[in-house]
């Protein structure tokens, strides 16, 4: 008897060498007289990029490059989408700077001045006419002859302006922020603040329903700020000189730009070896057949992630043809997605819905619930007594538990079961 352990996607020589001399040992102690082999693919069959990745936006940024403004901008509305109400909770919290303060713009004195200290009795501050002019916004703008309404009807927002106006209204941050906006210059900030606070919340509420583009976004910003008796030509410099900076470090998307070239280079090997299976499978199908009747006798293959996958196809390729493959009489995937791929119907060997042929061997699926990349293979072949599932728990959060079953005695333990009930000698 003999044991051929497939590996994974994204692993090249050194990398199998540490994993397979782990299997190895471990497969050894529990079956002393066994070969133990094994068969890699990666430097052959695995993904590269081919032309250096010359179709890589920004592969090499320029070094010391300043931010690129339209980053700046996407992390801000990504910041937004999160949280529509942030920026009207910074000018909630953190008000308008009193004279003699540093402004936004770095400049000595306080653009906004407060005019709290000359307020007379009773008088409403500014911002509070902000608020009334917010709660007197129709929910539902008519759509002809009105630009506000045609441009939500326009770009998927009407459903849910209506509760991302309410939300912005009611909120209160608004109602702190309003009472803070004692001038004019304040009340005008905030009006633009309230206004991409509706939009953001639209936007957010709408997700991939909406099909609004950066222009329409920002014309819906500029309705709405005029409407509120702002100034829809100039974003709120308070609190875009908080948030904006903060949307830098914090957001994902600058990052993606910035570390596209890198992380797409990164990232070649193990999503770019399952795509280039796809495509191009039967290579890596040819050579693992090959590997499995190399030496005669019966023989267990173990397949890791990607290898699970392979294997599957191969075996019942071979066996729909009734040809099954010589001496493969147990499989063992371990960490797997050949049955996801089989409930998408992009399995290679098996129509969408279909049965496994006759003549494919016994099947241990080794999953763990912590491991997004593995599947329960029963389910998806409901009544064939030919696979078991089988848990295991490494009490490591993706993507460590990916490949921490390797260290699990329950492993070792549940594949010596499997060859007894196999009865493979």
């Amino acid at each position: 008897m003999r044991f051929l352990f497939v590996h994974g996607t994204g692993v090249r020589r050194e990398r199998h060498d540490r994993l397979f001399a782990l299997v190895r040992e471990r497969l050894t102690a529990r079956f002393p007289g066994a070969a133990v082999d094994s068969c890699y693919w990666g430097d052959r069959f695995g993904a590269t990029l081919g032309a250096g990745g010359r179709s890589v936006p920004g592969l090499k940024p320029a070094a010391g490059s300043a931010p690129d403004p339209v980053d700046a901008e996407t992390a801000e509305w990504t910041l937004l989408l999160a949280d529509p109400l942030c920026e009207v909770r910074v000018l909630a919290e953190a008000g308008w700077p009193g004279p003699g303060a540093v402004g936004p713009d770095g400049e000595d004195g306080s653009p906004y001045p407060d005019d709290d200290a000359f307020a007379m009795p009773g008088v409403q501050p500014a911002g509070a006419g902000v608020l009334a002019l917010l709660a007197g916004l129709p929910p539902a703008p008519p759509h002809p002859g009105d630009e506000l309404g045609a441009l939500l009807h326009g770009t998927g927002l009407a459903a849910d302006f209506p509760a991302a106006l309410d939300t912005a209204a009611r909120s209160a941050e608004a109602a702190r922020a309003a009472e803070r906006a004692t001038a004019e210059p304040q009340a005008r900030e905030l009006a633009t603040a309230l206004a991409r606070a509706v939009t953001a919340g639209a936007l957010a509420a709408a997700g991939a329903e909406a099909d609004c583009t950066g222009a329409e976004r920002d014309r819906l910003v500029e309705l709405l700020t005029t409407r509120l008796g702002g100034d829809a030509r100039v974003p709120g410099a308070r609190a875009a000189a908080v948030l904006g900076r903060l949307a830098m470090r914090v957001t994902t998307q600058p990052l993606l730009n910035a570390w596209r070239g890198s992380l797409t280079a990164g990232a070649t090997p193990a999503l770019g070896d399952i795509l280039r299976y796809q495509a191009r499978g039967h290579d890596l199908r040819a050579f693992l057949h090959a590997r499995i009747t190399a030496a005669p006798g019966p023989t267990v293959l173990i397949g890791h992630s990607l290898g699970g996958i392979a294997l599957v196809d191969l075996l019942a390729l071979a066996a729909a043809r009734g040809e099954a493959v010589p001496g493969a009489e147990l499989l063992v995937t371990v960490g797997s997605q050949a049955a996801f791929l089989h409930e998408l119907g992009a399995l290679a060997a098996l129509e969408p819905g279909g049965k496994l042929p006759y003549g494919f061997p016994r099947w241990l699926n080794v999953y763990d619930r912590q491991d997004v990349l593995s599947y329960l293979a029963g389910p998806v072949f409901p009544g064939d007594p030919r696979i078991t599932d089988h848990e295991i728990g490494s009490r490591q959060p993706f993507p460590a538990c990916h490949s921490a079953y390797w260290k699990q005695d329950s492993l070792y333990e549940r594949i010596e079961q499997a060859v007894a009930e196999a009865e493979i000698g």
